[in-house]
Order: C-alpha cells, then sequence, then structure tokens
C-alpha cells in the first residue's frame, strides 16, 4: 500500500509505461523518449477551497486513466517505481 496523501488540488498518477521498441539494434536513451501523457490516478489529495472557504471536489478518482500534459507536475520515485504529482487543473481529460 502506498503511504503518500498528496495535498490540496494535487494527484499523484501512475505514468503508464510504454514498450520499448529498437530499430536497427540502436538504444534510444530515456532523455530522448517523449514523457507518457496517459497515467492512472493512485491518488488525490484534500482538495480546493473556493473564495468562500468551500471545499471544491474532485472531478477524478483513483484508478482513472488519465491524460496528462507531456511537460509539468513534479516526478517522484516511491518504493523504485515513477510517479508524477500535477495539479487537477492540468489533468487533460479522464479516458473512458
Amino acid at each position: 500500500m502506498l503511504k503518500v496523501k498528496p495535498l490540496a488540488d494535487r494527484v499523484l498518477v501512475e505514468p503508464k509505461k510504454d514498450q520499448e521498441m529498437k530499430k536497427g539494434g540502436i538504444i534510444i536513451p530515456d532523455s530522448a523518449k517523449e514523457k507518457p501523457m496517459e497515467g492512472t490516478v493512485i491518488a488525490v489529495g484534500t482538495g480546493k477551497r473556493d473564495e468562500a472557504g468551500k471545499l471544491i471536489p474532485f472531478t477524478v478518482k483513483a484508478g482513472d486513466k488519465v491524460l496528462m500534459p507531456k511537460y509539468g507536475g513534479t516526478e517522484v520515485k516511491i518504493d523504485d517505481k515513477e510517479y508524477q504529482i500535477i495539479r487537477e487543473d492540468d489533468i487533460l481529460g479522464v479516458l473512458e
């Protein structure tokens, strides 16, 4: 069980791992690969508040498959797994 709880309107996402393809024996370094744009929500934060102090509910929940921006958020490594922490506003969409 993962013991990380994002704060405020942040979401912890596990990026989808693409299968590495090699052509002609050339290995593409990680720095040249595009970042994944698809991932699974692992945990959501405590929520964002509006100007009146009312809690705004999240539109995503743990287990949702989402589209993320290629760049942005914070990459973290927990128990040898890569995750990204992004704001809910930065999520581009939910995959059905």
